[in-house]
């Protein structure tokens, strides 16, 4: 009974963790790696998109479009914000997305707080698709406004250090970009 019970135990932890690391991402910046952990319990549909575009290879070349410092750093344009595409184009990144059908609100009880991860959106609360920021600072106007779903664990520095634009908008003249952006 005991070798059974022991078992259970060990399966049960070996799973567990196992889950957990589907849950953890990787983002390579030039400064260096960043933990990002992601809650699929809170906001499924965008944590399932940002998987799937990472994992593909989608974000990897993106700029970090739009820094406000002392609020969040913006990124994601995998259509007009992709460095390496020919379709780059600066003046319209932060316009695009991806190919994929926009994703509906799920607005939850994550605090924007500094280091959690969000859906970028336009006016629509359902108009998600492909854009996320990273909140330096505690955003608390944010809060169930948009669909927070993940929070950076490790490397928080790392984006602190990710080129600001203007003061008012902004907008980055020599951007950042995300070198890899992959599951752990």
């Amino acid at each position: 009974m005991k070798k059974i019970c022991l078992f259970i135990l060990i399966f049960s932890l070996v799973n567990s963790n196992i889950f957990a690391q589907t849950n953890l991402m990787i983002l390579k910046l030039t400064y260096g790696d960043v933990e990002i952990e992601l809650y699929p319990e809170k906001a499924p549909n965008h944590v399932k998109r940002f998987k799937e575009l990472a994992d593909s290879g989608k974000y990897d070349g993106v700029v970090f479009h739009r820094v406000i410092e002392g609020f969040m750093a913006q990124s994601g344009d995998v259509k007009f914000g992709n460095s390496s595409s020919p379709e780059f184009n600066l003046a319209l990144a932060g316009t695009g997305g991806s190919d994929l059908p926009n994703i509906k609100a799920e607005f939850n009880d994550i605090a924007h707080t500094r280091g959690v991860l969000s859906a970028a959106r336009s006016a629509d609360p359902d108009s998600a698709n492909s854009q996320f920021f990273i909140c330096f600072e505690s955003a608390p106007h944010l809060d169930r406004q948009y669909s927070a779903f993940g929070k950076v664990i490790k490397g928080m520095e790392l984006i602190d250090k990710i080129k600001k634009g203007e003061p008012n908008s902004g907008a980055v003249s020599s951007p950042d970009k995300i070198i890899s952006l992959r599951s752990k």
